[in-house]
């Protein structure tokens, strides 16, 4: 007779108001994807080159620029931030942040990059000279004023951009391109390049000034001879990030001994837990270029696996463009920073669950919370570093598919999207009786029924698997699919998934 029943009446259900169970949580519906680079994240291109920057659109999220002290004041105690703020107008209204670097000395470069109260000084002496084969200017780091500028500009800078949504990531150092050498160069620590004393000044004082935004060193600040860095784990401890200027080159970590690996790893396997990881695809040959994001990868790996290795969130690759697709470049850039997953969305009716793991290879670095109504949670994603959960509660109820997460970093048009494929568990009822209800539905093993009663449980071949008399029963070890489950001559259409 069961059996007969089941067949007939296996898809009766009835659903029943989750608010008529107090505290009972249910999963709401929620399915989404992620389908582009996500925020200050990926490939980045030079904000000048807007050719590409508009032809990649969506598939790039953060830009970069270069620019010099002197490009923001000139006279003493007189600065004009106009330059940097048109910059990071202009990014922010195509959808991006940028990713700054202030410099001194540019292989080639011959242009005064020091503010002009300084260079009139008697005791400055203006310094051009070869450095990578090409006049380079070279500033004086004998001069006390230099010095005490440097240090003041940070405290400006802070001041005015640390909490500024159009700026992602800071890059600071000295030397070509502020990345901490002055390769094939007139190198003499307190003339050509800045003293180790006054290095160690200026990380601490840099590290003070700036509480949200991140900021980097290159790599190079490793080698002890530029650095004081080796000789003081003080240094070595604080707040900045790493970039690598030389990404992907051709013996670029084929042991832990090669300059690029060992230098990660003088700075800590585990920094990018808290502090962001980047650098430049490296200009080591045109060929480099070329192939630097193929799909095989130019030499021992892909873009994809030393970018896992050193938990990399962006790479600049200016001009990628001229190589790969757009699809291509987009898909290299999705495989970088964090990439959220929902696992878990339930809500009592009064306040939702969420369980959020990053399946990304780095954290997100500034504050981020599940949304539901613009109500935020009470903790944030910030630091949930790659293969981690961590559950989130928000103060008001869900109703299915409106999960959203918020950032103030972000700027207008971007969205931090999450993977999620929820299905809603239904409290299911039977008669008249409101009492009486079996949940949840779906179910991964344990189904529970608001009263004690005679329960028959069928599979979807018609074959009586349980029968008790019982307010639960335990499917864990059962296969999952569609049951049938008797009470009061009555069938209902149970999920186990």
């Amino acid at each position: 007779m069961y059996k007969n029943l089941s067949k007939t009446v296996l898809g009766f259900v009835l659903l029943f108001s989750m608010q008529s169970y107090g505290q009972q949580f249910l999963s709401k519906a929620l399915h989404t994807q992620v389908d582009h680079v996500q925020p200050m994240t990926g490939i980045v291109f030079w904000s000048d080159n807007t050719g590409d920057l508009n032809t990649l659109g969506d598939k790039t999220q953060l830009e970069f620029a270069y620019l010099i002290y002197s490009d923001v004041i000139e006279q003493e105690g007189v600065y004009d931030w106009s330059t940097v703020d048109n910059l990071l107008t202009k990014a922010a209204n195509r959808g991006r942040q940028v990713i700054l670097r202030f410099r001194y000395t540019y292989p080639g470069e011959t242009g005064r990059s020091v503010p002009l109260y300084i260079t009139e000084e008697n005791d400055y002496t203006a310094q051009v000279v070869k450095v990578e084969g090409s006049n380079t200017y070279i500033p004086d780091w004998s001069n006390q004023t230099l010095q005490d500028f440097t240090l003041e500009f940070y405290t400006k800078f802070a001041e005015r951009y640390d909490n500024d949504k159009r700026l992602a990531f800071l890059q600071l150092g000295f030397g070509s391109y502020s990345e901490y050498h002055l390769y094939d160069g007139p190198f003499t620590l307190g003339q050509t390049f800045p003293s180790k004393a006054f290095q160690t000044s200026f990380l601490n004082h840099v590290n003070t000034q700036f509480v949200n935004t991140q900021w980097s060193i290159s790599i190079d600040a490793a080698e002890s001879d530029y650095t004081p860095i080796s000789a003081t784990t003080s240094l070595k401890d604080l707040n900045y990030g790493l970039f690598d200027d030389s990404f992907l080159h051709e013996s670029h970590s084929e042991n832990n001994n090669e300059y690029n690996r060992s230098s990660w790893l003088f700075f800590g396997a585990t920094r990018a837990n808290n502090s962001v990881a980047g650098g430049e695809l490296n200009y080591y040959s045109e060929w480099d270029q070329e192939h630097v994001l193929d799909i095989a990868g130019p030499y021992n790996f892909t873009y994809e696996e030393l970018s896992e290795m050193y938990d990399i969130t962006y790479m600049i690759g200016n001009d990628q463009l001229n190589h790969q697709s757009a699809a291509r470049i987009q898909e290299a850039g999705m495989a970088n920073g964090y990439h959220f997953e929902v696992t878990a969305f339930s809500t009592d009716g009064n306040t939702t669950k969420v369980t959020i793991k990053n399946s990304g290879i780095a954290p997100i670095y500034y504050d981020a919370y599940p949304t539901i109504d613009g109500v935020r949670s009470t903790t944030t994603l910030k630091g949930l570093i790659a293969g981690e959960s961590r559950t989130f509660t928000i103060n008001a109820a869900a109703s299915g598919e409106d999960l959203t997460i918020e950032c103030d970093r972000l700027v207008s048009g971007q969205e931090i999207q999450f993977d999620a494929d929820i299905e809603e568990e239904i409290i299911t009822s039977l008669s008249n009786n409101s009492e009486l209800a079996v949940y949840p539905n779906p179910t991964t093993g344990i189904v529970h029924f608001s009263q004690v009663e005679n329960i028959s449980v069928f599979n979807a071949l018609g074959e009586n698997v349980i029968s008790a008399k019982t307010d639960q029963i335990d499917l864990s070890n059962y296969s999952n699919g569609v049951y049938s489950i008797i009470i009061e001559g009555k069938a209902i259409r149970l999920i186990k998934e």
